[in-house]
């Protein structure tokens, strides 16, 4: 990880619905002080703590996350969108 984290930066991860491991989204998360680890930084996000970590590909921006979820899931048709 190449980036210097700092606590109360906002970030983006791309994260994996835990209840459908084929759903993943966009997701924007703050570092912060672990509450387990006060000497390390934590990712909060869906009101859990998660330990930064190469199992996060984790973005300064939204459109650069986006970039890589349309990278690596694809486009999404329109003809497919039924939102």
């Amino acid at each position: 990880m190449g980036h210097n984290y700092g606590p109360g930066e906002i970030v983006y991860i791309i994260i994996r619905n835990p209840h459908a491991q084929d759903v993943a989204h966009v997701q924007q998360a703050a570092i912060v002080q672990n509450p387990e680890n006060p000497n390390e930084l934590a990712l909060f996000a869906h009101d859990n703590y998660y330990p930064i970590s190469d199992d996060f590909a984790i973005f300064t921006s939204e459109e650069e996350a986006e970039a890589a979820y349309q990278e690596a899931f694809g486009m999404i048709d329109e003809g497919d969108y039924y939102g």
